[in-house]
C-alpha cells in the first residue's frame, strides 16, 4: 500500500471482541488510520451529528464499517437514516457482519451500502479480509473530498 494519508474510520459494532479484531487488523496495515468505535446506531448518529459526548467535535469519517445486527437501532435502519441525509449520504458504508442472508445482502445494497463483507470466524481470515477492505477503500478507490 502506498497511500499514507490519514483515514478516518467509524466502526459501528456492539461486540467488544469484534471491535478489538477490527482495531488490531487495521493497526497492522500501513494506513495512517484514525479509528473511532461506537456501539450502536444511535451512538453513531450522535457521532455524525456531533451531539452529546461528541459535541466537542469529531472528524467526519471517510468510511463507516457497519454491523447489521445490533440491539436498538439495527444497521439497516442506521443506513436508511444516513443515506437520506444530504450531508451524510456520500460517506461510504461497508457492511461488516456475520450474516450471509441473501435478504440482508439485497436490503443493504438497496439502502445504498457501498459493500457487504461477511465477517470470517477465525482470526487469520478476519485479518486478511480487513487487509483487503483497507487496500480497496484506501488505496484503489477514490473517495470524495471531505466537506
Amino acid at each position: 500500500m502506498e497511500r499514507i494519508n490519514p483515514v478516518v474510520i467509524l466502526l459501528v459494532e456492539d461486540d467488544p471482541g469484534d471491535q478489538k479484531l477490527v482495531k488490531v487488523s487495521l493497526k497492522r496495515q500501513r494506513i495512517a488510520n484514525e479509528l473511532h468505535v461506537v456501539s450502536s446506531g444511535e451512538e453513531a448518529l450522535d457521532f455524525l451529528h456531533r451531539r452529546g459526548k461528541y459535541s466537542a467535535g469529531v472528524p467526519r469519517p471517510d468510511l463507516i464499517l457497519l454491523d447489521l445486527n445490533m440491539p436498538g437501532m439495527g444497521g439497516k435502519e442506521f443506513l436508511r437514516r444516513i443515506k437520506s441525509e444530504p450531508s451524510l449520504k456520500t460517506i461510504p458504508v461497508v457492511i461488516l457482519t456475520t450474516s450471509d442472508s441473501e435478504e440482508d445482502i439485497i436490503d443493504s445494497y438497496h439502502l445504498q451500502a457501498a459493500g457487504y463483507v461477511k465477517k470470517p470466524v477465525d482470526l487469520e481470515n478476519f485479518k486478511h479480509v480487513m487487509n483487503e477492505v483497507g487496500e480497496y477503500w484506501f488505496v484503489i478507490c477514490k473517495l470524495p473530498k471531505k466537506e
